[in-house]
């Protein structure tokens, strides 16, 4: 079985060939782009499986790249830039991106990246079936029910509804802007103050122990990932 087809979008050669010499040394299908007009053309042209996007691009900022994708794609986006303040995650996350890893960044933790993102495209694709399956987490969509290791989990309509948002985007980060307005169809202060309480609810529900997995893992000042459980 092939590897995913990664589309590397970075202009400056050290850090692109650092990047591409490491998808070859593990068997990764890979091609580049040096500009933001080049890697929407590649990405139009190849489909590849995942994006690896830095946002300093020459021509235009890697956001607009993402936000042109998102027209016509749902490709898998992974930010890489230098840019590590929480409003530019949080701008690149609420235009699609689905990561945002912050240079420098250590090999290792680039190669995690892209195997949640195989997770997370691997679970893409079982989605059909009407039932998510995630560690001891089952959700039943069709009959509004969930399940942890077996036994019911008496959720209140808001919990649900954001569990059931968490679980459909699966290792991906969502923005507490892009929760609130799912759920409540606006965002604002009092939306996101609430959005922690009923956060901090359903993981007390879903997370019973110091010994149990961990389902939802919070980024600060930024949202809320459900984490893919083995």
């Amino acid at each position: 079985m092939n590897k995913p087809l990664i589309l590397v979008v970075e202009d400056d050669p050290s850090i692109r060939n650092l990047i591409t010499t490491t998808l070859r040394l593990h068997e990764y299908r890979f091609l580049t782009a040096a500009s933001g007009s080049g890697a929407i053309l590649e990405a139009s042209s190849h489909n590849p499986d995942v994006v690896l996007l830095d946002l300093g691009l020459p021509d235009m900022d890697g956001v607009e790249v993402i936000q042109r994708i998102r027209t016509w794609s749902n490709m898998p986006i992974i930010v890489i830039s230098a840019r590590s303040d929480d409003t530019d995650k949080i701008e690149a996350l609420d235009a699609g991106a689905d990561d945002y890893l912050t240079k420098p960044f250590s090999v290792e933790e680039l190669l995690a990246r892209l195997r949640v993102t195989q997770r997370r495209l691997a679970l893409m694709q079982e989605q059909s079936s009407p039932i998510f399956v995630n560690g001891e987490l089952t959700i039943d969509l069709p009959a509004g029910c969930a399940y942890l290791s077996g036994e019911p989990l008496h959720l209140t309509p808001m919990e649900y509804k954001l569990l059931c948002l968490l679980a459909r985007n699966v290792g991906k980060v969502l923005t507490h802007t892009y929760i609130t307005q799912k759920v409540w169809g606006h965002s604002d202060d009092s939306d996101i103050a609430s959005l922690r309480v009923f956060m901090a609810t359903l993981r007390k529900k879903l997370e019973q122990g110091p010994g149990a997995p961990q389902y939802i893992q919070t980024h600060i000042g930024v949202g809320y990932r459900m984490l893919r459980v083995e």
